[in-house]
């Protein structure tokens, strides 16, 4: 299967299930729920996806790769296109499907499980998506490098995310993933489109700085045995 193929795929699967929990399921299971429905949905995809595409389900993810040195100018374009749709066309599917609830959804009024900020600051929310995207990386990095984690680095990658919501939620909504917030502010349109350019840039920054730091050989060499071809 293509590897752009792959990260639509994988990206379209974490917004369908993660921001389905939270549309449909919240209230039953709670904020830890959510965050392991985000994060047990990343280690679904690269124990599938993962061998092609390396799963980077994420514009953050691939940038990081890129600035590190592990992934090609014309790759990351191609990934962060891929992860977009993805992200969108999730989007578009869980907006038919809620708009057969009984009695009608109402989505300026409901939310459709966007990210955003109210009881903390725009700084606040910033400084969060900014440094968990960061530390998010640096584990991906490194587990995925070689002498990293190995087979175990999808799980490690998966339950990273889900410390990251734990930690997060109440604070920025807990993004770090510009494709995970993208298709969900189209269709909440509002407050959500105004914010969104916050989970694009904080998390693009702190992905960079990862990227950066290994490069650099700050914190280890960016090195892998398992990169997108």
């Amino acid at each position: 299967m293509n590897k752009y193929v792959c990260e639509f795929i994988g990206t379209f699967a974490l917004v369908f299930f993660g921001c389905a929990t939270v549309l449909f399921m919240r209230s039953e299971v709670g904020l830890l729920g959510v965050a392991m429905a985000f994060g047990l949905s990343v280690v679904a995809m690269a124990y599938s996806i993962g061998p092609i595409s390396g799963a980077h389900l994420n514009p953050a993810v691939s940038l990081g790769f890129f600035v590190s040195g592990r992934m090609k100018s014309n790759d990351l374009v191609g990934y962060v296109v891929a992860q977009c749709i993805g992200g969108i066309v999730a989007s578009a599917v869980l907006y038919v499907v809620v708009q057969g609830k009984g009695g009608g959804y109402d989505v300026a009024a409901s939310g459709f499980a966007q990210n955003g900020w109210s009881t903390y600051s725009a700084a606040s929310a910033f400084l969060f998506e900014a440094v968990a995207t960061f530390l998010f990386l640096l584990v991906i990095l490194r587990a995925t490098a070689e002498g990293g984690a190995g087979p175990l680095a999808g799980l490690v990658i998966g339950l990273t995310l889900v410390m990251i919501h734990l930690a997060g939620i109440a604070v920025s909504g807990s993004s770090v993933n510009p494709a995970r917030s993208l298709g969900p502010a189209l269709f909440a349109g509002g407050a959500a489109l105004s914010q969104l350019w916050l989970y694009i840039v904080a998390p693009c920054l702190g992905a960079a700085a990862a990227g950066l730091a290994l490069r650099a050989g700050v914190i280890g060499t960016a090195e892998t045995a398992a990169q997108p071809a």
